[in-house]
């Protein structure tokens, strides 16, 4: 397999770009994706087998039940976040090893049920505090301490969108190859 062949798999969408200003309807189709991912990723993962939710979507990559998990608690780092922002004076958020918690027994083995219930109540609070935010609070920011990048709510719902079709591209684009 090519390089740009396993760049494709890992990418599927491409990679995250940081929208450059604001934009309330793109904040809105934003949080309208992340409002409805929850039934979207349920429903692209309702028939599969134990043995396909252990399949890689690439070599040398997460299993799908790896990433559905993965995505839960992306997603729970991520409604902390911005409830953070919300409350502090720009925080510096706390990053997590994100290749280490999916090496966890949880991620590696548990079913996806709990992930998938977890989802769905998490992004209906979530998606409760993005639609009140106002356009000041969208504009607030966090620091992230890996980079210490500033990082606007308003581009994070945009790299939350992204990661949703992100994941969901894996799998659906497995799914597709595999002929599931």
């Amino acid at each position: 397999m090519s390089t740009e062949d396993l760049e494709n798999l890992r990418y599927p969408i491409g990679k995250f770009k940081f929208p450059t200003s604001f934009s309330s309807s793109e904040a809105e189709n934003n949080i309208h994706t992340i409002c409805h991912f929850p039934q979207v990723l349920r429903e692209t993962v309702k028939y599969l087998s134990d043995d396909q939710l252990n399949t890689s979507y690439r070599p040398d990559g997460w299993t799908i039940r790896q990433v559905v998990h993965h995505i839960a608690d992306s997603h729970m780092n991520s409604y902390i976040r911005f409830k953070w922002t919300l409350t502090e004076n720009q925080p510096t958020i706390k990053a997590y090893n994100e290749q280490a918690w999916a090496e966890l027994p949880d991620a590696k083995n548990d079913a996806i049920e709990s992930s998938l219930l977890l989802l769905t109540a998490l992004h209906l609070k979530w998606t409760n505090v993005l639609t009140n935010l106002t356009e000041d609070q969208m504009k607030i920011s966090f620091t992230h301490p890996q980079n210490g990048r500033q990082i606007k709510l308003f581009e994070n719902i945009a790299l939350y969108a992204w990661h949703c079709n992100h994941h969901l591209a894996h799998i659906m684009n497995l799914k597709e190859r595999m002929n599931w």
